[in-house]
């Protein structure tokens, strides 16, 4: 066992791997990269649409209907009461939203209308929408001023081809609700700063804080004596390690890999992508049909290849 496996081994026995002093006291290169300057941008970009958007499949209504004619003095209905309606027009429980997101309350009707307006311009169909409005309520309280730079950022910034804008945003809503200058710019610099430089084909890490998500994710692997070179080869080599929960994914696995697979940690600078691998149902089983069987594969054998083709791997020790 190296010295690497030792120190986890350490760290697991002494109750898991968060339980250190500071990350600045025991990762000095680290605390340095926390106050790393970005380049500001000053030139005015100017909001590019791609050239040829997909047409709006003509049995979907437009998300936004005709406003109602105003109602008579003696029925009159209050903003809170035109509000449900007009979300309940396009299919959005108004209550629920309220749930998840109280500000919708507040907001002013024109500024809702504005955003599916905008959102209805870019394409967005209405089942899109709600599931955006689902997964990132926060769009129906953004204005269009904020939402605009968005589009602007990853189409100019972070190249991203016009014809995928929708299934960028259709895979992390959440981005509609960043701000480019205070998270977007920010975690795309610290991507390319760590040779992450092909950012459109990670665009849901965007909306991830650098300080509360990025940064100590790198520091976990450090803390089992990886160096910060090759934790940062890891995550290069298999970025959406960054989307890994330490205490439900990341622990766990490691804590499986250490103490049941006696396996060598230098296996996951190679292959990180053994994190993405189901604990239950892939790891755990055919780890167990290896130590039947007497034979060891190596990680991407073991893991990666199909059911069928991975039991004709093993009709040798049959």
């Amino acid at each position: 066992m190296n010295a690497m496996q030792d120190t986890a081994l350490h760290l697991l026995s002494n109750g898991g791997f968060l339980h250190h002093s500071s990350p600045s006291s025991l990762f000095p290169s680290l605390s340095r990269s926390r106050t790393l300057q970005f380049p500001t941008i000053n030139a005015k970009i100017a909001f590019i649409l791609p050239s040829k958007l997909p047409s709006r499949a003509p049995d979907i209504p437009p998300l936004s209907p005709p406003l109602p004619p105003p109602p008579s003095h003696s029925g009159s209905r209050s903003e809170f009461q035109e509000k449900m309606l007009f979300l309940d027009s396009i299919g959005i429980d108004f209550l629920s939203v309220i749930k998840d997101h109280p500000p919708v309350a507040t907001a002013s009707l024109a500024d809702i209308r504005s955003a599916v307006d905008f959102m209805t311009s870019m394409n967005f169909t209405a089942v899109e929408f709600r599931r955006i409005v689902g997964m990132c309520p926060e769009i129906l309280t953004s204005r269009v001023s904020d939402i605009v730079p968005v589009f602007t950022f990853l189409l100019r910034e972070a190249r991203v081809d016009g014809s995928d804008i929708k299934r960028v945003i259709n895979r992390r809503p959440r981005l509609l609700a960043c701000s480019v200058k205070n998270r977007l710019r920010p975690t795309m610099y610290f991507l390319q700063s760590i040779g992450i430089s092909e950012v459109h084909k990670h665009t849901s890490l965007l909306s991830c804080s650098v300080e509360e998500k990025l940064i100590p994710r790198i520091e976990f692997f450090e803390n089992l004596g990886f160096s910060r070179r090759d934790a940062v080869i890891m995550f290069r080599r298999f970025p959406q390690l960054f989307c890994c929960s330490i205490k439900e994914n990341l622990e766990p696995k490691l804590n499986y890999f250490v103490v049941e697979m006696g396996r060598e940690l230098k296996e996951l600078k190679e292959f990180p992508h053994y994190f993405s691998f189901s604990l239950e149902n892939r790891i755990k089983p055919r780890h167990q049909i290896c130590v039947e069987k007497g034979v060891c594969f190596p990680l991407p054998v073991l893991l990666k290849t199909s059911e069928m083709k991975f039991r004709e791997k093993l009709e040798p020790w049959e």
